[in-house]
């Protein structure tokens, strides 16, 4: 009973001790912020040097010359995705009905047509299936639907690789600017071991060259960051519109399974009422003899 009593009296001793504490240390860190080290009360306070950013990149030598190619094609790509990965580059509303309407109108050759005439990725695929089926007429419509899933695989494939290449920049930059990391040091450790440009202490020397060294992996990091995140940006917007163009084309492929076993019913019925209208002649001669 003791413990359950004295335990929030204790608990509020403690926090007030921690406040005192706080309070000590936050008195003491005011009191040495108010003095530089090294200068008296009454001098001036130090003035932090100025840093110019394009003598830092320049620092950098040939490395981030490259680098800088490397982050115009960086930046290129992600505007010419962002315009270029949307729906309509895939399976456009306007392309899905004009194929389905000359689909139930038995029109394959308009559609062929129309194919041609458009730069989607669910036109090429019906393209391929059409060609394929006029070439082959005696082909099955397993046959066709395995073309048809060649060609949609292939389509898939394209819009993966072309957001691939943001995912190489992202891979390519760091190692260039660590390369350059490592040549720069090299110079530096050459330069001291020789005793030329030494001006003060060789650990200064080595300290100034290693930061300079130090910008291309920097500058490296700079643009492999931004274009990974886009890469998985705009990886994702891609399997969306694979599930796009897989839905199309499944939709299309449907229809034109639905318009093939309508005209396979409808052969095979005026092939029936053939024969049976050649058997009633045959009867019909019998009977006459």
């Amino acid at each position: 009973m003791m413990n359950r009593i004295n335990s929030p009296r204790l608990s509020a001793w403690i926090s007030l001790l921690f406040l005192q504490v706080l309070g000590v240390v936050a008195a003491c860190g005011q009191d040495g912020a108010g003095q530089a080290p090294g200068s008296g009360q009454n001098g001036p306070a130090p003035v932090a040097p100025t840093v110019d950013l394009l003598e830092v990149v320049r620092s950098g030598g040939v490395v981030m010359v490259i680098l800088g190619v490397l982050s115009v094609i960086a930046v290129a790509l992600i505007v010419f995705y962002a315009l270029t990965i949307r729906k309509n580059t895939v399976a456009s509303d306007y392309f899905m009905d004009s194929a389905e309407d000359l689909i139930r109108r038995q029109d394959y050759v308009g559609l062929l047509a129309v194919c041609q005439k458009r730069s989607e990725s669910v036109a090429k695929i019906i393209q391929k299936t059409l060609e394929f089926a006029t070439r082959n007429p005696t082909a099955t419509f397993e046959e066709v639907k395995e073309v048809t899933e060649a060609e949609g695989s292939r389509q898939t494939s394209i819009l993966i690789q072309r957001v691939s290449y943001l995912a190489d920049i992202g891979a390519i930059a760091p190692m260039i600017g660590l390369l350059g990391t490592v040549i720069g040091m090299i110079k530096e450790f050459n330069s001291i071991s020789q005793g030329t440009n030494i001006v003060g202490a060789p650990q200064m020397k080595l300290a100034g060259g290693v930061a300079e060294a130090l910008v291309t992996t920097a500058g490296g990091l700079v643009i492999a960051v931004p274009a990974l995140i886009f890469y998985a940006l705009f990886r994702g917007r891609v399997n969306r519109l694979i599930s796009e163009l897989e839905a199309a084309t499944t939709h299309l492929m449907a229809t034109l399974s639905a318009q093939y076993k309508l005209v396979t019913a409808r052969t095979n019925q005026r092939s029936r009422a053939s024969a049976r209208a050649i058997s009633n002649q045959d009867n019909g001669l019998y009977r006459d003899d």
